[in-house]
């Protein structure tokens, strides 16, 4: 199993317990070595096949789609863009996707609160990172969000980086949301309550470009 490397430390820590914990039992043993198995799980980075065509919008998360939205006035994203809200179980693989192909603009990261990430107003008050891509098809924005759980958004990339569509850009610790804004005209492929997969799942057609 392939872990991102953000989960080294994490999962050191539960190992050195684990084997502490031999010094009191082999139940306590076994009981921290679960524990150090399913930090590391939530560390994962299973491949992806990333699909190919113009136009195509792909899920920047692993998740549940929780709503679809305008984007709220005043949004950096402007006038028309449609919001795509998704969340993250502890369950659920943490690694961050790129939904386009383009350059990283207008990284602002926000220092805020813990809502639970399902929480309507978690994507104005808790800690997040947004960030733009500007691409030859069109404009898509994406905001890491922290949730009750989370508490440290990693984002890999900067300023100026060119990415490519399903790139890895970075991941959110332990539950979280992710949203996704997408121009006016754009075609959705989703509906609340779809599972995706980042960087797999089409979520979405950008406009001009129809679904087949």
């Amino acid at each position: 199993m392939k872990i991102a490397p953000e989960g080294f430390p994490f999962i050191a820590i539960a190992l050195a317990l684990a084997f502490a914990g031999a010094l009191v039992s082999m139940r306590t043993f076994g009981a921290l070595m679960v524990l150090a198995f399913c930090v590391a799980a939530f560390f994962r980075d299973p491949p992806r096949v990333i699909p190919t065509g113009e136009g195509l919008v792909v899920s920047p998360a692993d998740g549940k789609v929780i709503l679809i939205v305008p984007a709220p006035d005043g949004h950096a994203a402007g006038r028309g863009y449609t919001q795509v809200s998704i969340f993250l179980s502890v369950f659920d693989v943490h690694i961050n996707r790129a939904p386009i192909a383009g350059t990283i603009k207008d990284v602002v990261y926000n220092k805020g609160e813990f809502l639970p990430a399902w929480d309507d107003k978690a994507s104005l008050k808790n800690e997040q990172n947004r960030a733009f891509i500007e691409g030859s098809e069109g404009r898509v924005g994406f905001t890491q969000i922290a949730g009750l759980i989370a508490r440290r958004i990693v984002f890999r990339k900067k300023e100026g980086d060119v990415v490519a569509r399903g790139e890895q850009v970075g991941l959110i610790r332990f539950g979280s949301r992710t949203d996704v804004f997408l121009p006016e005209g754009t075609t959705l492929n989703v509906k609340v309550g779809d599972r995706v997969s980042g960087g797999s799942s089409v979520i979405a057609h950008l406009p001009g470009r129809p679904r087949p």
